[in-house]
């Protein structure tokens, strides 16, 4: 099976749950600490995937671990469950998953706007109503700035790349002037 597959099955499993206990943006808003945290430090995750330490060992090490964040009880479940399975390696995909999911659920779209620099209020707020408009979803934004991009922007969302930024403009007019 593979790793999205896989990912994709927990995420589900872990969305329909968050959905009757009503807690859905709250395992988000955890699984996505808890995956910052596995990713941040290489030697917690190598403990918990190691065959040489024991199911007890690595649970209590897990434990002490989510004890500190106040997790929620279904959230430690959850986390128990994939160490148990040996599933802890796939929980950034699983984050992801869960992401993807729970957003398409509750009708947002999550969009990255790259600029070549810092986008007014007044700018971003027309861009997010205009994807709006052409999605018929709430629109979440990310933004970052990127100087070589010259003017313009790059707006990233659902997988699809928009691309009006002053230097991809420049290397078009280059490959029609080499074309002739």
């Amino acid at each position: 099976m593979s790793i999205s597959a896989i990912s994709r099955r927990y995420a589900r499993a872990l969305v329909e749950l968050g959905a009757e206990q009503k807690c859905v943006t709250q395992y988000g808003e955890e699984m996505a600490r808890v995956s910052e945290i596995y990713q941040a430090h290489p030697d917690f995750a190598v403990a918990l995937e190691s065959p040489t330490f024991s199911l007890e060992n690595k649970s209590a090490l897990l434990r002490e671990v989510l004890g500190k964040l106040n997790l929620s009880e279904g959230m430690n479940k959850f986390l128990g469950l994939l160490l148990k399975k040996n599933r802890l390696r796939f929980l950034p995909s699983i984050q992801q998953s869960y992401q993807d999911i729970s957003d398409e659920l509750s009708g947002v779209v999550r969009a990255k706007i790259t600029a070549a620099k810092k986008l007014a209020e007044d700018q971003l707020k027309a861009i997010c109503d205009v994807l709006e408009k052409q999605t018929g979803k709430k629109v979440l934004t990310q933004t970052a700035t990127d100087p070589e991009l010259l003017g313009g922007i790059q707006i990233e969302i659902g997988g699809k790349l928009y691309d009006g930024t002053v230097k991809t403009q420049l290397k078009r007019i280059a490959d029609t002037l080499k074309k002739g």
